[in-house]
């Protein structure tokens, strides 16, 4: 985990549209603030307003159901916010597509990864963006640019950059997946139960990876039910109930029965105040 800026606390407040005086904007990589997502009448999200920091882990948590996927979609632009302000560096952005996102350098890794079984590992860090000398695919320049880029995250697992991604084990496979994210030079991974299915040492390869991006100052979004991993690798906590963040705040405000309690009620008598909604 890494010490960088951050305000003390946040409030997962139902407070409006941004203000010039709001903290956040100004130390925060990314910034919601009431953003809301319904399809038709049901409301999937509403008045989220969270802040995610560089080089630092933010744990989204909250029960099935709770809206998480939702508003990482929202984030990543599969589905566009019904009402609210997003704010990138301080700056109000407006994500309607994947490519907007990815263009600010958020990159999303879901649960199936998006990787190609049929495709070795240097074809699935450049998919849709191959680089070419001479009209011809520069196959060295992408094995090395691979190589280096797993060498930097030190992935070691990994004996040939050659080898089929079907080949490789969960943890191998996760890797890659961050890894390709990495290399487009995303300030921002967003990770969806990264450590799912994994056995033991693979999640604590996962794990390890999660702290070096982190290291390296980009800031990371971890979804997970695995409240464990969470405090290993977390710096901030949010908590999410029925469509709502109850609670935002440094991990250190958190144990395992208060997280388990506003995961599963909204509330905890455990967690100061000053961060829990009101």
């Amino acid at each position: 985990m890494t010490n960088n800026p951050g305000p003390s606390g946040s409030m997962a407040s139902n407070s409006g549209p941004a203000s010039p005086g709001d903290p956040g904007l100004s130390t925060s990589l990314l910034s919601l603030r009431g953003i809301s997502k319904n399809f038709g009448a049901v409301q999937a999200v509403e008045n989220i307003n969270l802040d995610i920091f560089p080089g630092q882990v933010t744990a989204l948590m909250g029960d099935n159901g709770a809206g998480k996927s939702v508003l990482i979609k929202t984030i990543s632009g599969i589905w566009a916010p019904s009402s609210g302000q997003m704010f990138w560096k301080g700056q109000e952005v407006h994500i309607h597509t994947p490519r907007d996102s990815e263009h600010l350098g958020i990159a999303t890794v879901y649960q199936d990864l998006a990787l190609c079984d049929n495709l070795d590992i240097v074809q699935n860090m450049f998919l849709g963006h191959e680089k070419t000398k001479v009209g011809l695919l520069d196959e060295i320049k992408m094995e090395l640019t691979t190589k280096q880029t797993l060498a930097d995250l030190s992935v070691s697992t990994v004996k040939s950059v050659r080898q089929l991604v079907g080949s490789l084990s969960g943890g191998q496979r996760q890797a890659i997946a961050v890894a390709r994210a990495v290399m487009r030079d995303s300030q921002l991974v967003i990770m969806d139960e990264p450590t799912a299915a994994l056995g033991v040492s693979q999640t604590a390869q996962v794990l390890s990876l999660i702290k070096r991006l982190a290291e390296r100052g980009i800031a990371v979004l971890v979804i997970s039910h695995n409240l464990n991993d969470v405090f290993q690798v977390a710096d901030r906590a949010a908590v999410m109930y029925l469509g709502s963040l109850v609670s935002s705040g440094p991990i250190s405000n958190y144990d395992t029965s208060s997280a388990v309690e506003l995961i599963t009620t909204g509330e905890s008598s455990r967690v100061p105040p000053t961060i829990v909604a009101s």
